[in-house]
């Protein structure tokens, strides 16, 4: 293994994150996007807030995620207020439409643990081949497998 050296030194963060930064600008954009998705919810009735998120910026163009299908055709009939609402802060005059998507949320499925059990007839059979075995590491592997045995007394 070799460790090549790094021929420049680390970077503050003031200088990636600030005004001319190999970030700022994806930054400026995150912010941009965290405060259309806080404006957009502050204005939307209860039931709707919590199934619209502001997915991006492009060619003019605000994408708005929802997680059902319904709201999807809910939204499309409040575009234009939805635009209103957008061109009252002044950084969204740019914004002309939206592109509208549908992402469903699934949630994660932990699959199911399986536990299994070693018997104790299995751990002495284990046990004495780990007896018989000269290589350590492998000794020390076996004696370790056969240590997770069911004893029961």
């Amino acid at each position: 293994m070799s460790i090549k050296v790094k021929r420049s030194r680390a970077q503050p963060m003031s200088r990636l994150l600030g005004g001319k930064g190999e970030l700022a600008p994806l930054m400026r954009t995150a912010k941009l996007i965290a405060q259309a998705q806080e404006h957009l919810r502050e204005h939307l009735p209860e039931e709707v807030r919590g199934h619209l998120f502001v997915g991006g910026f492009r060619d003019g163009k605000l994408t708005l995620l929802t997680d059902r299908a319904v709201w999807l055709t809910w939204l499309r009939y409040e575009q234009p207020r939805l635009l209103e609402l957008l061109h009252r802060l002044p950084e969204f005059a740019a914004v002309t439409g939206f592109s509208l998507k549908v992402r469903p949320v699934r949630p994660l499925k932990v699959p199911l643990r399986q536990v299994r059990t070693l018997p104790a007839p299995a751990a002495d059979e284990i046990s004495a081949c780990a007896a018989d075995v000269d290589d350590p590491r492998l000794k020390r592997a076996l004696e370790r497998l056969a240590s997770h045995a069911e004893r029961r007394d």
